[in-house]
């Protein structure tokens, strides 16, 4: 997998990133089935006021949108409408549901661990890298990233040691404000958990995730964010989550709960309850035939495809994290998160 490191302002960020994935972004995302559907809406009013809210909250974040479109070589517009294909799919025809994530409090010797599934389109396998940034007024931080897409919506962590996965919801309470894409991304830069939740629990939000949160101490916090609300969960028992909301406190939003997020939670539920501890074993399975856990597309019932696995875990030396293709055991990148809170001046 390819690692890059870019660093400079927000535009400069953004470009290196579009430049990177210049090709991919032509080719591969504005060729999925997901753009194809979401280019009705260009030109928009409903377009303009997802843009107009998330210039208001975070205008160096479009300046990072601005650098891509510039470094891909493609239109603002196209290119910000790709990273708001989350808060459109009520809109639009969308069969694609992904990723699941573990979060593994302590156990003995074992120490926490964080790992996640990335599932995507079939047509980006292959075209995800990971990107280490050194922005010139904020934290260090390191993602991977989709062709032409913000970092900070799949697996991503910062030199303040929080580290960040992401799971699709899709409960229907979609609005205009800011986009989720956007809330990912800024999330990158808190120091925090708390800040941290401060941000995607904002209440101008156009759409959300499923967020897992973790810290260099270990500590761990599930939280389901659909546009209505926010209810975090902090993680003290083997936990697992997949594309639906499941917290009591929003039995009452109407969602899509896919056969592939249903089963795929109950698997990882049952592996659990088993007493399975290794996050690999969990997410490389394949017993649910149509929709398992780790994800083929071209042999799947699913629409998705497992583009990468990340896992870590958190020690007193530090956050070691690693990203498989599954279901080999060899990473394919590696490293350790050395925590260093103080922004650079």
């Amino acid at each position: 997998m390819d690692q890059i490191t870019l660093s400079g302002s927000p535009y400069d960020l953004g470009y290196g990133l579009g430049k990177q994935a210049a090709e991919a972004v032509a080719n591969a995302s504005f060729s999925t089935p997901q753009f194809r559907a979401l280019e009705q809406w260009l030109g928009s009013d409903r377009l303009k006021g997802l843009e107009a809210a998330a210039r208001k909250a975070y205008p160096q974040i479009i300046r990072e949108i601005e650098g891509i479109a510039d470094g891909a070589g493609q239109p603002f517009d196209k290119v910000f409408l790709w990273n708001c294909r989350g808060d459109l799919r009520d809109l639009i025809r969308s069969d694609e549901d992904a990723c699941t994530s573990l979060m593994l409090p302590p156990e003995g010797e074992r120490p926490a661990a964080l790992a996640h599934n990335e599932d995507g389109a079939p047509e980006l396998a292959g075209q995800g890298f990971i990107a280490h940034f050194q922005p010139e007024d904020s934290l260090a931080f390191s993602a991977f990233c989709y062709p032409g897409m913000l970092p900070g919506h799949a697996f991503g962590w910062n030199a303040a040691g929080i580290v960040q996965t992401i799971n699709n919801i899709r409960p229907h309470d979609l609005t205009v404000g800011v986009p989720r894409h956007v809330i990912t991304r800024a999330a990158l830069s808190a120091t925090t958990l708390e800040q941290v939740l401060e941000i995607v629990g904002r209440d101008d939000r156009a759409s959300g995730f499923h967020h897992n949160f973790a810290d260099g101490a270990g500590r761990m916090i599930s939280a389901e964010a659909p546009a209505s609300g926010m209810v975090s969960l902090e993680v003290t028992e083997p936990h697992a989550h997949a594309n639906h909301l499941v917290r009591p406190a929003f039995t009452g939003i109407d969602q899509t709960i896919s056969d592939s997020s249903r089963l795929r939670q109950a698997r990882a539920d049952e592996m659990l309850l088993a007493g399975e501890r290794d996050a690999l074993t969990i997410l490389f399975d394949r017993t649910v035939q149509e929709f398992p856990i780790l994800c083929r597309g071209e042999h799947d019932a699913s629409d998705s495809y497992t583009l990468a696995t990340f896992s870590c875990t958190f020690g007193a030396a530090g956050i070691d994290w690693a990203v498989h293709h599954g279901p080999d055991r060899n990473p394919v990148a590696s490293g350790t998160i050395v925590t260093n809170p103080t922004p650079k001046k």
